[in-house]
């Protein structure tokens, strides 16, 4: 075991450090360029930024060397500070890169927990009943059901219930995180907060629902004709007893695989809904940074997602071994 875990904590280094040699090289490729940005802007008050200025500027953001081996030394220096902890300073933010994905990450993580919660909740039963009625009504109507959701844009979705459930019925508020208006203190503070995430939360179980219920009826149906499936059968086991104990403990398999996207969708937040409900999460400061060029948060936050998705494929691999007992790690 302890091997195994050594050998993939190499193996993931060097994933990370693949990762962020292209990560680099594709962002200082970026059309979008913060400094050419302040530029415009200053020169849209009237006044006209000197060369030397303009200059003296890319050399403070470190971007007046565009060529490869200018870019290398760039990258040279950006990864020893990484190696040391140091995402950077956010242009657009003004404060450390870390300490911006840190104060926001918490918005998106218990919007992401609570929908992934209510996703499985919902999606690993209802791809059970799917297989297990096959071609049935049931099925069908599932199916339908969950192709509708997958068939929704999410801004599409967001947009719709904010203006029916929020604006014209009042059952929700329409945006942000709480009502500052109300002065309330202590628990009511996050009761509003939690009352602001109804709808998001409800977007995104909806529309990941289709995916996971669907990735569990194929699982299910594969499990259920097996041959130890049938033997059970023939055996007399009850049908409940078949399904439950032996069958489904082996549909988990193949869901564990899934886990390992499970992490960075908890911290990454997700950009389009938190940009239609205007909630100060990671995902809605990520894309305002990105259309910004923001090149250190840029490269802040993807590092900071492509090391949880190793985490999670790491995690992944291990659980194997919890589900699945003729798996052996060595």
């Amino acid at each position: 075991m302890l091997k195994y875990i050594l050998k993939r904590l190499g193996l993931s280094l060097l994933i990370l450090i693949g990762v962020s040699l292209i990560l680099y090289i594709l962002v200082r490729m970026m059309p979008v360029s913060f400094v050419q940005d302040k530029i415009n802007m200053i020169n849209q008050g009237g006044a006209q930024v000197p060369q030397e200025v303009i200059d003296a500027m890319y050399k403070m953001y470190g971007l007046d060397d565009s060529s490869f081996f200018g870019i290398l030394k760039g990258y040279g220096s950006w990864l020893w500070a990484l190696l040391q902890g140091d995402l950077g300073t956010s242009w657009k933010y003004g404060g450390p890169v870390l300490d911006e994905i840190v104060s926001h990450m918490g918005t998106s993580f218990i919007i992401a927990f609570i929908s992934m919660i209510f996703e499985y909740l919902i999606a690993i039963p209802l791809g059970v009943t799917a297989a297990t009625h096959q071609y049935s009504i049931r099925d069908y109507v599932v199916t339908i059901l969950v192709m509708i959701g997958i068939s929704l844009p999410s801004f599409f979705f967001g947009r719709f219930l904010q203006s029916t459930l929020a604006m014209n019925l009042r059952w929700f508020p329409p945006a942000g995180l709480e009502d500052v208006s109300k002065g309330y203190t202590g628990i009511m503070v996050t009761l509003d907060q939690l009352w602001h995430v109804m709808l998001p939360i409800f977007v995104m179980t909806i529309l990941s629902i289709g995916g996971t219920m669907r990735y569990m009826r194929t699982n299910m149906l594969e499990v259920l004709n097996a041959d130890y499936i049938r033997t059970a059968r023939a055996k007399g086991l009850p049908e409940s007893k078949v399904i439950y104990k032996h069958a489904f403990r082996n549909t988990m398999i193949p869901i564990v695989t899934m886990l390992a996207g499970v992490l960075p969708s908890l911290f990454s937040g997700a950009m389009i809904t938190e940009q239609v409900f205007d909630l100060p999460g990671i995902g809605n400061i990520a894309l305002s940074a990105m259309q910004a060029g923001d090149i250190p948060f840029i490269m802040g936050y993807n590092m900071f997602l492509a090391l949880l998705s190793v985490i999670g494929v790491l995690l992944s691999d291990l659980m194997y071994a919890v589900v699945d007992p003729r798996v052996k790690l060595y």
